[in-house]
């Protein structure tokens, strides 16, 4: 699947920075323009096809709601904001989140994967294209294929990660967050800061940890919600 293409239509320069560099931490994440203000953002559409748009409420000229209205055939849209009045405006015009500033980089990655899943869904591979069922991964200066399938799960150590599958285990050098978004959102989930589980590999569970494949792994205080939507 190619990249999600996205735009950022903020006026806080703070604001701005900290989304891009979020962007740039997912790698299916394009980010290919920002604007100041919500007009120069529809003349931009009119001539260019976006994935997703980053979009605050509160801008000069045209507010984001209003803005929102004027789109006859919208991409996906995730609200950034520091107001949570509009939240059940927002979902009425069917943005896939909204975000209160000033939110964690872990709440981004849940809101872009909601996007990435929904493109999955409308995803069709034809006969010359496949969903991948594995990633490559860097151990020991060799490119190892880990497949899905086998993973059980992931824990973070540091700068490294730590996958543990159905036959051995693995040491990379990466983020725990580089490694979610590589993987597909309806085979893993994270239900700590620093483990992410295989969802068909989960045994049972409680509100306070996971029992995967005779390892139990903690939920964090801020995840159980996960577990009770699956």
């Amino acid at each position: 699947m190619s990249n999600i293409k996205c735009i950022i239509i903020e006026d806080e320069p703070l604001a701005v920075k900290v989304l891009s560099d979020y962007i740039r931490q997912i790698p299916f994440l394009e980010l290919n323009s920002v604007f100041k203000d919500a007009i120069l953002a529809i003349d931009y559409l009119r001539q260019n096809s976006i994935d997703l748009i980053f979009l605050d409420i509160h801008l000069p000229t045209l507010k984001g709601m209003d803005f929102l209205k004027t789109l006859t055939n919208p991409p996906a849209v995730i609200i950034t904001t520091a107001y949570h009045q509009y939240a059940v405006e927002g979902f009425a015009l069917n943005v896939t989140d909204y975000l209160l500033k000033p939110y964690e980089f872990e709440r981004f990655l849940i809101a872009v994967n909601k996007v990435k899943a929904g493109n999955l869904d409308r995803y069709k591979p034809t006969e010359s294209q496949e969903i991948k069922d594995f990633i490559f991964l860097n151990v020991q200066k060799k490119k190892v294929r880990i497949l899905f399938s086998e993973i059980v799960y992931i824990e973070s150590q540091r700068e490294y990660v730590r996958i543990v599958t159905t036959k051995k285990e693995y040491i990379s050098k990466m983020s725990t967050h580089e490694i979610e978004a590589l993987l597909p959102v309806n085979l893993f989930k994270r239900i700590h800061r620093s483990f992410i589980v295989s969802i068909s590999k989960i045994d049972s569970y409680t509100a306070e940890m996971v029992d995967v494949n005779g390892a139990t792994i903690p939920i964090g205080r801020g995840y159980r919600d996960i577990l009770e939507n699956l």
